[in-house]
């Protein structure tokens, strides 16, 4: 099993949610976040003051997937989150050990 991390733009969540029910992705786990890469912020100009705004509003979404939907969902994630522009996102991928569900004592990919 594999957890997929993916940070990407506000506007695009419905988009990769439709993606990724559409391969067969049931549930996943969203966050409002703020931070920067590249993009490194920008000026923003409020009551005739110029302000920095250092950290950009972000959506970070985790899944749990089985090892053979990886690459599926890594590339419903990222054709549904590409805009082109700088700032489109990271998508991280990290081993998971074990997953339990609570509610029926399910372990493992029955549990996902």
């Amino acid at each position: 099993m594999k957890k997929i991390e993916a940070i990407i733009k506000p506007f695009k969540l419905d988009d990769v949610r439709e993606a990724l029910s559409g391969i067969g992705i049931t549930g996943m786990t969203v966050a409002e976040i703020k931070g920067f890469g590249r993009q490194k912020g920008h000026t923003e100009l409020y009551r005739g003051a110029e302000y920095v705004v250092d950290f950009l509003p972000k959506l970070k979404i985790d899944i749990v997937v089985a090892e053979a939907q990886v690459e599926e969902c890594i590339e419903a994630i990222t054709n549904a989150a590409r805009t082109g522009k700088i700032g489109d996102g990271k998508i991280f991928v990290s081993p998971v050990e074990q997953v339990i569900r609570i509610r029926t004592g399910e372990s493992g990919e029955e549990a996902i």
